[in-house]
C-alpha cells in the first residue's frame, strides 16, 4: 500500500496532503515512524565522538521530525474531524507514541551522554538559547524518570500510557455525550423570546436531522442562545440539566470512575518522581512555581472578587423576583445576564450580531495583525484541507512567506466543542532555512443558513481574537529549535497574547473599522460602540469568580487527590466559596471538565486568571502610548517571536520595563 505519509509531500510548503490521506495509513504510518525515529536515537547513542551540545542536543532536539508532523496532523483531526474509527486508532497510537517517549527518557546511556553535555556546559560557548535548550532537556529527562530504578521506571511509563488512553476516553465521553442529545420542539409557542435568526438555525438543524419543527442541540451556539433568550423555564431548566449531566448518567460514557483513575495516576507518577503530589510537579515548571502561590493568588482575586459578584447577582435576582421567581437558580443565569446587560447598556447580542460578520471580523483580525506587526493574509486554494468548510491563507511579512494558516469555524458532529489553536507543524531553523509553521484556528460559530452569512456575538468576536492571538505566537515564531517555538511556553505564560489581543475589541477606534451592518455596510452607532466599551466590565465579579472557581478546583482534584470520594461532593465542597447559586444534586461540572482531564489545563487552570495579570498590565502598557504605537508593537513582537527560549518573566520584563502588577487587573476588573 502506497502511503502518503510516509513519502515526502509534493504539496505547497509540505502541507498535509489531506485528499491522499485515508484513515488506514495512520497506524502503519506511526509504526514506521516510530522506527525511524528510534533509529535516529540508536545512532545518537551509539556515536563513537565525545558527547557535545551538536551532537547530542541539538541532534535530539531535530529527531523525530516526521514523527511530529504526522502527530499533529492525526491528533488535530482527531479534535476537529474524528469518527470512530479514528478514535479507535487515537487509542492504539497514544499508546505507542507513549511506550516511544518513555524509551527515549528512560534510556541511559542516551542520559549519560545529556548529563556529561549538561555538566560540563561551562566549556561550550553557548548563546541563551541554545543555553535554554540544554536546561530543558536535561530537566525534562529527569521529570520523565531518568534518575529512576529500573523497576520505577517501567511503572512510571505503564502508569504514562494508562494516562493517555485514559484522558483520550474522558474526551471521546464528552463528544459521545454531546452528540447524542438533542431537544426536538414542533410548537413554536415553546419557544417565545428567541430571536428570529436562532429559530432558523433551529429550523436548519431539524431539516438535517428530517425533521418538522426546530432541533436545540448541546453544541454552543445552539445552546447558548437558547439558555439566554428562551422565557420558557422549564425548557433552559431541561437543556441545563441535560448539559450538566454530560459524562454523569451512569452509563457507557460516564466520566466519574475515570476522573478517579486519571487523578490517582497523576498522584501515583508524581510520588514515583519524589513529590508531594501532582500540583507540586506542575508547578515546578510553571512561572507561579507552586500550589501554595496560585491558591493565595486565587484567594486574593477571590476577596477582591466576591462583594462584586454577590452584588451583580443581587441585582439579577431582583430581577427574576419581577417575574416571579423566588429562588433563582443557575439555569436562569444567562436569562437574566442579558435582560441586565440591555437594561443598563441597551445592548442586546442579537440586535449587534448584524454587524459581526465572520469575515468582516476575520478581516478585522488580520487588519490588526498588519498593523502592529506588517502581515499580510492571502486566501488560497492551494492548499489541501481536511474538510470543505475549512479556509486557507498564506502569510507573508515584507513579501517574505511566514505561515499557512487554517481556519475552521463551524461546528460538526465530529468536532469537539469550544475552540482552540494548533499547529500541523512547528517553526524551527535548520540547515540554513527557516522552516515555517502551518497554524489552525478552531471555532464553533454559528452556521450561515440559505439567506444569513454566518454572524457572531460580541462574545465570539472576542473568541475570534482570543485564539487568533494564540496563532500570532505560533506564526510569528523565529527561534532555531521547534521544542522551543511559539507557543512552547511555561503553560501560565501561554494565554497571554490570547488574552492580550481581546482588548482590542473593546476600543472605540478600532471597533468602528470592522463592526458593519452585513446588509447595509452602515457602521454599528457611537453610542453602541461606547456601551460596547462601557460594558467590558459587566459582571466581572462572577465571572471573575466562576473562573477561580474551576482554579481552586483544579488545584483540589491535583493536591488532595486522597480525598476524593464521590465526584458531586467534592465539587461542592472545594467551590462552595465561589459558588452563588444552589447546586444541583443531578449536574456536576467535573465530568466534562476537559481542560484538565483531556487537555493540558492539569494543575494549570489558574494560567487564565494569571494571565489577565500580564494582560491586563501589557494593555495598559499600549494604552498609555497609543494603542497601535509602532515601537511597543514591535518590542511585543519579540516577546510573541521569542517562544520559550527565555524565561517569560525576563521577557516580559524586557517588554514592559517592569514585571506585571495585579493592580492592572483589578483597575481593569473592578476601577
Amino acid at each position: 500500500m502506497q502511503n502518503p505519509l510516509l513519502k515526502n509531500f509534493q504539496t505547497p510548503y509540505q502541507s498535509a496532503p489531506f485528499n491522499e490521506i485515508k484513515e488506514e495509513h495512520f497506524l502503519p504510518a506511526f509504526q514506521e515512524l516510530i522506527k525511524i525515529s528510534e533509529k535516529e536515537i540508536d545512532d545518537l547513542v551509539n556515536n563513537p565522538e565525545v558527547p557535545t551540545f551538536e551532537n547530542v542536543i541539538e541532534a535530539l532536539a531535530f529527531s523525530g521530525e516526521r514523527l511530529d508532523v504526522v502527530s499533529g496532523i492525526f491528533f488535530n483531526l482527531n479534535s476537529a474531524e474524528t469518527n470512530d474509527e479514528i478514535q479507535k486508532i487515537a487509542q492504539e497510537v497514544s499508546s505507542l507514541l507513549t511506550e516511544y517517549s518513555a524509551k527515549i527518557s528512560q534510556n541511559e546511556k542516551l542520559f549519560e551522554k545529556i548529563k556529561k553535555v549538561y555538566d560540563e556546559k561551562g566549556k561550550y560557548r553557548l548563546n541563551e538559547e541554545q543555553e535554554m535548550l540544554l536546561n530543558e532537556t536535561y530537566k525534562g529527562f529527569v521529570r520523565s524518570g531518568a534518575l529512576l530504578n529500573e523497576s520505577d521506571k517501567e511503572k512510571f511509563k505503564n502508569i504514562s500510557i494508562e494516562l493517555s488512553k485514559k484522558s483520550l476516553q474522558f474526551g471521546q465521553n464528552v463528544l459521545a455525550e454531546t452528540n447524542n442529545y438533542f431537544k426536538h420542539i414542533t410548537d413554536e409557542k415553546d419557544l417565545a423570546g428567541i430571536p428570529t435568526p436562532i429559530l432558523e438555525q433551529y429550523r436548519e438543524e431539524a431539516k438535517e436531522r428530517n425533521l418538522e419543527g426546530f432541533v436545540i442541540t448541546l453544541q454552543y451556539p445552539s445552546y447558548l442562545p437558547l439558555m439566554t433568550y428562551a422565557e420558557n423555564r422549564e425548557l433552559r431548566k431541561e437543556l441545563a440539566l441535560a448539559n450538566g449531566k454530560k459524562s454523569f448518567n451512569n452509563n457507557e460514557f460516564d466520566n466519574q470512575n475515570l476522573i478517579k483513575e486519571i487523578v490517582a495516576l497523576k498522584q501515583e507518577k508524581a510520588a514515583l518522581l519524589g513529590y508531594k503530589n501532582y500540583a507540586d510537579y506542575v508547578l515546578e515548571e510553571r512561572m507561579a512555581k507552586s500550589p501554595e502561590k496560585v491558591t493565595t493568588f486565587l484567594n486574593e482575586l477571590l476577596e477582591k472578587a466576591k462583594p462584586f459578584a454577590e452584588k451583580e447577582i443581587e441585582e439579577l435576582k431582583s430581577l427574576a423576583k419581577a417575574d416571579g421567581i423566588e429562588e433563582m437558580e443557575s439555569y436562569d443565569h444567562a436569562y437574566y445576564a442579558e435582560k441586565l446587560r440591555k437594561q443598563k447598556f441597551d445592548i442586546d447580542d442579537e440586535e449587534l450580531k448584524p454587524y459581526f460578520q465572520l469575515e468582516k471580523v476575520q478581516e478585522a483580525v488580520f487588519g490588526l495583525a498588519s498593523k502592529l506587526f506588517q502581515l499580510e493574509f492571502k486566501e488560497t486554494d492551494k492548499i489541501q484541507k481536511y474538510h470543505e468548510e475549512v479556509k486557507t491563507y498564506e502569510i507573508y511579512e515584507n513579501g517574505e512567506f511566514k505561515a499557512l494558516l487554517y481556519a475552521d469555524y463551524f461546528p460538526r458532529k465530529g468536532k469537539r466543542a469550544g475552540a482552540w489553536m494548533t499547529s500541523f507543524k512547528n517553526q524551527f531553523k535548520k540547515n540554513g532555512e527557516n522552516s515555517r509553521p502551518h497554524i489552525s484556528v478552531v471555532c464553533n460559530f454559528s452556521k450561515p443558513t440559505s439567506d444569513t452569512p454566518s454572524l457572531l456575538t460580541f462574545q465570539e468576536v472576542t473568541t475570534l481574537f482570543h485564539e487568533f492571538g494564540h496563532a500570532l505566537h505560533g506564526v510569528l515564531a523565529d527561534t532555531t529549535y521547534p521544542n522551543l517555538s511559539g507557543t512552547s511556553v511555561k503553560w501560565d505564560f501561554v494565554e497571554l497574547p490570547s488574552q492580550f489581543l481581546e482588548n482590542f475589541c473593546y476600543e472605540p477606534e478600532f471597533l468602528k473599522t470592522f463592526a458593519k451592518h452585513y446588509k447595509t455596510g452602515e457602521t454599528l452607532p457611537d453610542e453602541k460602540i461606547e456601551k460596547i466599551a462601557a460594558s467590558k466590565n459587566f459582571l466581572e465579579g462572577y465571572q471573575t469568580l466562576r473562573q477561580i472557581g474551576f482554579g481552586l478546583l483544579d488545584m483540589a482534584y491535583h493536591t488532595e487527590s486522597q480525598k476524593i470520594g464521590d465526584i458531586k461532593t467534592f465539587e461542592v465542597e472545594e467551590t462552595k466559596a465561589t459558588n452563588l447559586y444552589p447546586s444541583n444534586p443531578e449536574t456536576v461540572m467535573s465530568t466534562s471538565f476537559s481542560h484538565i482531564f483531556q487537555g493540558g489545563y492539569s494543575a494549570g487552570y489558574y494560567s487564565y486568571k494569571w494571565a489577565e495579570v500580564l494582560d491586563a498590565d501589557a494593555f495598559q502598557y499600549f494604552k498609555e502610548n497609543g494603542i497601535f504605537n509602532p515601537e511597543i508593537a514591535t518590542k511585543y513582537k519579540v516577546l510573541l517571536s521569542s517562544g520559550g527560549t527565555k524565561d517569560p518573566m525576563e521577557l516580559y520584563k524586557n517588554f514592559r520595563g517592569s514585571e506585571p502588577k495585579i493592580e492592572s487587573l483589578l483597575k481593569r476588573a473592578f476601577g
